[in-house]
């Protein structure tokens, strides 16, 4: 699936709540459904800076692909990874890099998190957006 495809996916998901409370449960099962990260890839190098919550994300590049896993110490938080995970795993890093994410805008994620979960947010876009940039040329 193209991200655009998988973004659409998602905002059909969320379509289906019409109240905020069923839409954080949701993230908070997305949250739970994420295979655990590699113990050796819980470490310092990985944490993104500018979450609140500790947030783990790793990288590895494959056959010009990416490919993400992570974890957070909050539920929520790891609800939220598991989104950008899921529209950005197996992407080119030029497709990655030229995303637009107009999904987190469709489904209101933004303006319905606390300013310290959306500030968490933007980091963890900067940081995939940072590894696509680093293996844009590779």
């Amino acid at each position: 699936m193209t991200i655009q495809e998988t973004e659409e996916a998602i905002v059909g998901e969320f379509s289906v709540f019409t109240d905020w409370m069923d839409k954080y449960e949701y993230i908070i099962e997305l949250g739970k459904s994420v295979p655990p990260i590699a113990e050796s890839a819980r470490n310092e190098g990985n944490l993104i800076k500018g979450c609140q919550s500790r947030v783990w994300l790793d990288c590895s590049y494959s056959e010009g692909k990416l490919y993400f896993s992570a974890d957070s110490d909050a539920i929520i938080t790891k609800g939220i990874i598991s989104l950008l995970i899921r529209v950005y795993n197996g992407q080119s890093p030029k497709d990655i890099v030229e995303s637009d994410l107009s999904f987190i805008q469709k489904i209101g994620l933004q303006e319905n998190l606390s300013p310290t979960r959306a500030n968490g947010l933007v980091s963890m876009i900067k940081q995939i957006r940072a590894y696509a940039l680093a293996y844009m040329n590779k």
